[in-house]
């Protein structure tokens, strides 16, 4: 078991000397995103101030499921007549892989990236992004349970339907490798193992796995349907691009501080895995969708993973893998930036307890 001297570190040589037994005061510039020495329980002072700003966003934008009246859902799952057979089949298909995929994120977070991350500031709002998943997981479990799913046949979807096997057999290999409690950084080849896995998971799951699920049942609530599962879906993608967008901070600052790791090699690897995501996710937009509905078609999401694709690339340096490719969708850039607040408080069905309401006997 290690000693707390082996756990707490510091890089800071140009303070005084220290008592002995006494720990150095830690220097923001010695932190580092990996493989740093400075003590990861001392939150400031700050580096990675965009780590911090990040954090308290979310916090700013918290909610919980419960929040959102399901009535006219329910209502309408339970007419015969309500939805078409292909709208059943989107709802079902969606909850099937959306409510084990935000445990896989939680899972990859907590056991895996978390403990190879050494900036506190960056640990931090992954605290807070784990929180979120799990808020994620109860949001498809309520909806679940409001419409009267069968909880069994939803939550086992991910060993029984293809297409989301395949999208969670992709990943799990990239979870399981920083997992291992085997696996350190410090060395090229294990710092690119987890750099891959930081990328596969912020770029291509959360920025990209997620987007045909989210623009259906947004279709949904557009059309007046779904409407509390729609809001739901909302919030939770306003979470997730907010994850995304911190994911891909995260690797552009760990490529910044070991540019040694973005070789011509590896950067074709992460290209042939985001080509490979792309064909999974298109994969998955027609199982879910073999006929039109909701004014949308499958071969509609080719172009637009294409689309997200090359943004996800070039945001983290890579070029263009599909040029030309435009958004078929641009409704979907104002569901992500539209406010909470907007409709939030007209469909709030409780409300928190605050602390002096709270009895503590």
């Amino acid at each position: 078991m290690l000693s707390f001297d082996d756990e707490i570190t510091t890089t800071d040589t140009a303070a005084a000397p220290a008592p002995s037994g006494a720990h150095l005061r830690v220097n923001a510039a010695d932190k580092r995103i990996i493989n740093g020495k400075t003590d990861v329980n001392q939150l400031v002072p700050f580096k990675y101030k965009w780590a911090w700003e990040k954090y308290l966003a979310t916090c700013a934008n918290h909610w919980m499921p419960q929040e959102v009246n399901m009535t006219r859902d329910i209502a309408l799952w339970k007419d015969p007549n309500g939805l078409t057979e292909d709208e059943r089949r989107i709802v079902k298909r969606n909850l099937g892989f959306f409510t084990t995929a935000d445990s896989l994120a939680a899972n990859n977070i907590v056991l895996g990236t978390y403990r190879h991350i050494t900036a506190p500031e960056c640990r931090q709002f992954m605290l807070r992004q784990a929180f979120e998943e799990a808020i994620h997981t109860h949001a498809y479990q309520y909806i679940v349970e409001s419409i009267g799913l069968d909880e069994g046949e939803i939550f086992n979807a991910y060993n029984e339907i293809k297409s989301i096997r395949d999208k969670d057999e992709f990943l799990i290999p990239f979870i399981e490798s920083i997992m291992d409690p085997h696996f350190h950084t410090g060395t090229p080849e294990d710092d690119q193992t987890l750099l891959k896995s930081l990328i596969v998971f912020a770029c291509l799951m959360e920025g990209l796995f997620f987007y045909v699920g989210f623009t259906q049942i947004l279709a949904l609530g557009r059309q007046n349907k779904m409407v509390g599962a729609a809001e739901q879906y909302q919030y939770i993608l306003r979470d997730e691009s907010m994850h995304c967008n911190f994911g891909i901070d995260l690797i552009n600052q760990l490529k910044l501080e070991n540019p040694h790791l973005w070789t011509p090699e590896f950067k074709e690897e992460i290209n042939a895995l985001f080509r490979q995501a792309v064909d999974l996710e298109y994969a998955y937009a027609e199982d879910t969708m073999p006929r039109g509905v909701l004014g949308m078609n499958a071969s509609m999401f080719k172009g637009y993973l294409r689309y997200i694709a090359n943004r996800r690339a070039t945001q983290i340096g890579l070029e263009e893998l599909f040029p030309g490719e435009e958004n078929p969708f641009p409704w979907m850039s104002e569901m992500i930036d539209l406010k909470k607040e907007r409709n939030f408080f007209e469909t709030r069905v409780i409300e928190y307890q605050s602390g002096g309401a709270l009895s503590w006997d």
